[in-house]
């Protein structure tokens, strides 16, 4: 298929940090139908079908996932059925319609264990359920044969939602010392700039060899450490020192078997782009320029 000049898009997981974000930046595009979860249950294949048969978009942007990474060990059918089920039926329901399914995937499908930047053709060893249910999601939509953007990306945050970001800001106005762990590294990726590119992947003239998955994150990387100092550092300059209680230089680096969890990470989440930009001539903003846009949108009383 070729990209006309407006689509009809059904959009999942409109209430989602980054679906709320995808909500507002499709739009630009053409006509954006949004779905949360109460509106469509992801675990209903029948509703998935049905919904799309009544619709008929040209392009379906899957944002719905479980993402609630240490529950999925022991929320293992649900994390199964929203992560890996519903993308099949979501690829089957458009390969039958010869529409476009754009999907969002994660780091998690590595395991983390080797020194470089993953490619999109390394071995992939999930550590935990997130992982390994989001790893079945990427085969079911491979198998169903149709057109198909797989995005990888990771440590996703933005200026809504729950994620680490607001989870720091939270911690930083009612502590003086934080331990956060510094031995796992990554590229923090917001929601703007994935937003962003999505709207610009699906403004290219599009061809069925360009179906494949994709990693999509900002560029440079730290560890989650570094991005916690950051996430400080940035917030007081945007809004001023008296609404943190936490310095960045209390913010005290640890190991990751010093703070236990239930679901194991990967140490090393760092995602080579080189493909997105060979292929669409694409690139993302450095972490540290995206988490200053986002910045630039929070309030005062944006923390929860």
């Amino acid at each position: 298929m070729s990209a006309p000049q407006a689509v009809r898009i059904l959009l999942t997981g409109a209430q989602g940090q980054l679906g709320r974000q995808l909500q507002s930046d499709l739009a630009m595009l053409g006509e954006v139908h949004a779905f949360q979860h109460a509106q469509l249950d992801l675990t209903d294949s029948a509703a998935i079908r049905a919904c799309i048969k009544r619709l008929q978009p040209t392009v379906i942007v899957n944002a719905a996932a479980y993402t609630a990474v240490d529950k999925a060990e022991t929320e293992r059918d649900l994390a199964w059925a929203v992560n890996a089920t519903a993308p099949g039926v979501l690829a089957q329901a458009a390969t039958e319609l010869g529409a476009l399914l754009v999907h969002y995937s994660t780091d998690y499908v590595f395991d983390g264990k080797q020194d470089y930047a993953y490619v999109e053709t390394d071995s992939t060893g999930p550590l935990n359920v997130y992982g390994a249910s989001k790893l079945a999601g990427e085969q079911a939509i491979q198998a169903a044969g149709g057109d198909h953007l797989i995005l990888r990306t990771s440590w996703v945050y933005g200026p809504v939602g729950q994620n680490f970001l607001h989870t720091i800001l939270r911690l930083a106005r009612a502590r003086e010392q934080l331990n956060v762990v510094a031995d796992q590294i990554g590229a923090p990726t917001s929601t703007l700039a994935i937003g962003a590119a999505t709207v610009e992947l699906l403004r290219q003239p599009w061809h069925s060899s360009h179906s494949g998955i994709y990693h999509l994150t900002c560029a440079g990387v730290t560890s989650w450490h570094g991005y916690a100092r950051a996430i400080v550092t940035h917030y007081a300059s945007w809004h001023g020192w008296p609404a943190l209680k936490l310095k960045p230089e209390a913010i005290l680096p640890i190991a990751a078997r010093d703070y236990p969890v239930a679901a194991q990470r990967p140490h090393n989440s760092c995602l080579d782009n080189s493909k997105l930009r060979q292929c669409f001539d694409l690139a993302l903003p450095d972490w540290q320029q995206a988490l200053q846009e986002v910045m630039s949108r929070l309030s005062l009383d944006t923390a929860p």
